[in-house]
């Protein structure tokens, strides 16, 4: 099955150690009709001259150079030079599963524009995964599995950067890579949301997600908690706030704190509810911290929760359940 070419985007940084896995990964792939766009971002290492060896021995692998800086210039530049009727992300540390491209094809065949094709993720590494790395995995995995990606996306990003899949057409009508918001993955995932696209299920792992302590995502400031909450706040309030009702933040952690801050930036009223008996009554940033009660004093509220405990997020929801309040409608989990 060959319906059209696949542009798969790959900004790269210094990953010479990673990139045969990762190029090995793609010219082995069961659907052939692809180009690989990849665009050095300044690598000091072999990277740009591995790249090169790669693309002398197949001409659908095409090399540049970043002219600018960064993740987000370096995806720009590969666009422009794309032709693909589809379009995707590979980073140039990770590996394809062998059919990923076909299974991805033949979703978008089948669904039409207006959907986004997925697919499962395995963290792989060779000291071992840690316990967060599992638990979004499985998150992630979960979601994917139904489709239902959306419904949980001011929680973290729901479509990992490099596995997913969208018709051309789909990608610029939603301004492909020209925003430049960092994490620029998850402004792309809300922008997809925004323009109503649908996520395909798919049970499959079709993407192996190499992590290391040099990863890009960790270590670069564009990737820090503070950058994913002013996202979701952009989005929020953008997307899904109701003015004409009141907002409630809960929680006065780091995460209530900054989108408490943000609020009172944009001189938005609000009320903030926290359960540390320390901190009730007192004020933040001039706004005083009220206790959960007062929530029964406020009329068909919005909620954003930054409650980040387990335990506490099941309370939470099991509260809204008994008032009848909808998750994405009524309350959105930021965390």
């Amino acid at each position: 099955m060959q319906n059209g070419k696949v542009s798969i985007i790959i900004p790269f940084k210094n990953t010479a150690h990673f990139l045969p896995e990762c190029l090995d990964s793609i010219v082995n792939q069961t659907y052939r009709e692809w180009e690989v766009l990849a665009v050095n971002d300044h690598s000091t290492d072999k990277s740009s001259e591995l790249l090169t060896s790669y693309s002398q021995k197949d001409d659908r692998i095409k090399v540049f150079q970043n002219k600018g800086n960064g993740i987000i210039p370096a995806l720009q530049t590969a666009y422009a030079h794309s032709s693909g009727q589809f379009v995707t992300r590979m980073d140039s540390d990770d590996i394809m599963e062998p059919h990923r491209l076909e299974v991805m094809v033949k979703s978008l065949i089948e669904n039409g524009q207006g959907h986004v094709a997925v697919g499962q993720v395995k963290y792989f590494s060779n000291r071992g995964i840690s316990n967060g790395y599992e638990r979004y995995e499985k998150w992630l995995n979960r979601l994917t599995s139904e489709g239902n990606n959306f419904d949980e996306i001011y929680k973290e990003c729901v479509i990992p950067s490099p596995c997913w899949m969208t018709h051309r057409a789909d990608f610029e009508q939603c301004d492909g890579f020209n925003p430049k918001r960092y994490p620029e993955d998850y402004d792309l995932t809300f922008r997809f949301y925004e323009h109503g696209f649908k996520i395909v299920p798919c049970n499959q792992i079709l993407h192996l997600w190499r992590d290391y302590d040099t990863r890009t995502s960790r270590t670069h400031e564009h990737y820090a908690q503070n950058y994913f909450l002013d996202i979701k706040l952009h989005y929020f309030l953008k997307l899904d706030c109701d003015m004409s009702r009141p907002l409630v933040v809960w929680g006065a952690g780091f995460k209530g704190k900054k989108i408490a801050k943000g609020l009172k930036k944009q001189d938005l009223k609000f009320t903030w509810l926290c359960d540390n008996p320390k901190k009730i009554g007192k004020k933040i940033y001039g706004k005083e911290l009220v206790h959960f009660d007062e929530l029964q004093n406020l009329e068909n509220p919005q909620s954003i929760i930054t409650v980040a405990n387990e335990d506490a997020q099941k309370e939470i929801r099991r509260y809204f359940t008994e008032l009848n309040q909808s998750p994405m409608q009524d309350y959105f989990f930021f965390c």
